[in-house]
């Protein structure tokens, strides 16, 4: 058991062999499947074993509860985003580069995830979880953690920026925004996206105002 993790959004055993992953796998697509239809709360472990076509017995064989499973899906989207900011700020030179990869990010983060009718599903399923949403926060507090790293070097020495409380803060509030893009109308979601990468470059890395 991960130390991050409890039992019960874990695997119960991890699929090892190729027959076995590729049953996993046909299992997370299935639910990936009934969450976008549905939702996490409506959907079952016996219809997912129904629409994987597999036995019940096998679902519980590596997942101990649906939470679990919401955990898996998670664990891919997360994954993704982390690889991605990981290669993304590998290449900064500056800080005004770096508030340029930032906004590209945010474009990234919406594009790739707009198109996926699972991944609303399954992010609303970790907010109504306590152990999920612990999970997603040190998501969200990775994210920044990648970000402070590609950053630190390049901040002047005299700075007084608290850069892990606001590097946290806006890894939080990114995410928040781009999942509220998603669920919007498209042009309308265009022109927020917009308007918070302008508030970013005002304020992400703004010194803060010397107190009287």
């Amino acid at each position: 058991m991960s130390p991050e993790k409890p039992a019960r959004i874990e695997f119960r055993k991890q699929p090892k062999q190729e027959r076995s992953i590729q049953r996993v796998d046909v299992m997370l697509a299935a639910a990936a499947q009934l969450i976008a239809e549905k939702g996490v709360s409506a959907m079952k472990m016996t219809e997912l074993a129904a629409v994987a076509g597999v036995p019940i017995g096998s679902v519980y064989q590596y997942f101990p509860e649906k939470a679990a499973i919401v955990t898996a899906l998670f664990d891919r989207h997360a994954l993704l985003v982390q690889q991605k900011t990981k290669e993304v700020f590998a290449t900064v030179t500056s800080l005004d580069h770096a508030i340029d990869l930032v906004c590209g990010m945010i474009d990234w983060y919406y594009r790739e995830f707009r198109g996926d009718p699972a991944y609303m599903g399954v992010w609303l399923g970790t907010e109504m979880d306590g152990d999920l949403l612990k999970l997603n926060i040190q998501h969200s507090n990775r994210v920044a953690e990648i970000f402070l790293n590609g950053i630190e070097p390049f901040l002047p020495a005299d700075s007084s920026i608290d850069l892990q409380a606001r590097t946290q803060l806006f890894s939080h509030l990114i995410g928040a925004s781009v999942r509220l893009a998603i669920m919007s109308d498209k042009a309308l979601a265009v022109r927020m996206l917009n308007e918070w990468k302008q508030v970013i470059r005002a304020t992400l890395l703004a010194e803060p105002e010397a107190r009287q």
